[in-house]
């Protein structure tokens, strides 16, 4: 088991304004090298629920275990730790930094997990390679197109040899032809690196290739 979650709910707001619960009580777990898909209607509590279980948030009761281990628990300094070394995330849109190259893009988790040199290039290099953007490693993101900007985005998640990956919407801002072959990427990397990816999707044809679905309904999992 590599992550799981029991119970956890959140809520936004204040006693004297009111509360609004997204999460209502969700139990998930995920285990290596399966592709899960996350469906629902918007507001459902899709994206809430990735932002607990990668990390980004805390939730307001329950419990998220990564690696056995409540994290929930852990302070700002010791969760930051754990995402960078050990999550990936690839969002609807691919938040490249604007000044730096398609590899120096790949490179900025390790660089953040205070590793360089040879060897750190040549990986970040070979992860472009897997997303068939090897000749374009010199461009910034304005001189690629935007399936080439989310293919490096999906090759930064993969950086730092992450046990899961999150992909919130991944092909949401894709046309049809991208959007498939970023769906065929996602599903050849996991073949290539044994990853697992969560995936937090509308589109049907990528939730139906699937290991599993998971559908949220007014916070809460639905069968």
């Amino acid at each position: 088991m590599i992550l799981e979650a029991k119970h956890i709910k959140k809520r936004y707001g204040s006693a004297s304004a009111g509360y609004l619960e997204v999460l209502k009580g969700v139990s998930v777990s995920f285990t290596q090298g399966e592709i899960v898909a996350v469906v629902g209607q918007s507001g459902a509590g899709k994206s809430t629920l990735v932002h607990m279980l990668g990390l980004l948030d805390r939730p307001t009761e329950g419990e998220v275990l990564f690696a056995g281990k409540d994290v929930t628990r852990y302070s700002d300094e010791q969760i930051s730790k754990v995402r960078n070394e050990s999550i990936g995330f690839v969002f609807q849109f691919h938040h490249l930094l604007p000044e730096f190259s398609a590899l120096e893009n790949v490179l900025m988790p390790a660089y953040i997990a205070g590793r360089s040199g040879q060897a750190v290039t040549a990986k970040a290099l070979a992860l472009l390679e897997d997303v068939g953007l090897a000749e374009r490693a010199s461009h910034r993101p304005a001189e690629l197109s935007g399936g080439e900007q989310q293919r490096v985005a999906v090759a930064r998640s993969l950086m730092n040899d992450p046990s899961i990956v999150f992909a919130d919407e991944p092909s949401g801002n894709l046309d049809a032809e991208n959007a498939d072959r970023l769906h065929d990427l996602l599903f050849s990397l996991r073949e290539k690196h044994g990853r697992t990816f969560v995936i937090v999707t509308h589109n049907k044809d990528l939730a139906s290739r699937a290991d599993r679905i998971i559908t949220l309904q007014n916070g809460l999992i639905v069968p």
